[in-house]
């Protein structure tokens, strides 16, 4: 299992709800279609960051995340960045999901107006 983060400083830090919106309506169904999808969670990281934590079975789907956010981002969201994302990447080494609290979280976020 491979692993992409990257974190993103806004030019405006109020805009972090808007950005995730848009990730929210128009990134995540892209990201979804890349080979060996598993997660995607994109959140408020403070400060005016947002950070995306991309979650692949191999390293070849995390490259490819980071191509599709590159290609998206400059589309959709280049005027509301000063810079490129800070990019972290590589093969999970230690894991453990406690499947029915993840699921039920799952829930919990789905449920939340973007």
């Amino acid at each position: 299992m491979h692993v992409a983060i990257r974190r993103y400083q806004l030019e405006d830090p109020g805009s972090v709800d808007e950005v995730l919106r848009r990730v929210h309506e128009g990134f995540i169904p892209i990201i979804m279609d890349a080979p060996g999808f598993l997660a995607y969670y994109a959140l408020d990281s403070g400060s005016g960051t947002v950070t995306s934590v991309s979650v692949f079975e191999d390293e070849a789907g995390a490259e490819e995340s980071n191509r599709r956010a590159a290609d998206w981002v400059g589309e959709n969201l280049a005027s509301m960045l000063p810079s490129a994302p800070e990019i972290l990447a590589g093969e999970v080494g230690a894991t453990r999901i406690k499947f029915d609290q993840a699921r039920r979280a799952q829930g919990q976020v789905l449920q939340r107006p973007p």
